[in-house]
């Protein structure tokens, strides 16, 4: 869903990103291990973002 977005604007994402990159597979999957596990157990209402930091900064992305 996210394919032609990136072509166009990749780049810029990802130079505004805290951690210089953009998500793979396996940071969501990361994220679902932990609350699928046992190290999850005790968490209720919870919202985990998996971006990165990009929601938590302003990183001044012109697009």
């Amino acid at each position: 869903m996210m394919a032609p977005t990136l072509d166009m604007f990749g780049e810029a994402i990802t130079a505004g990103a805290p951690l210089r990159r953009i998500g793979r597979d396996d940071d969501m999957a990361g994220a679902v291990i932990y609350l699928a596990g046992r190290a999850g157990a005790y968490l209720t209402g919870v919202v985990l973002p998996v971006d990165g930091g990009i929601g938590t900064t302003a990183s001044g992305i012109s697009i």
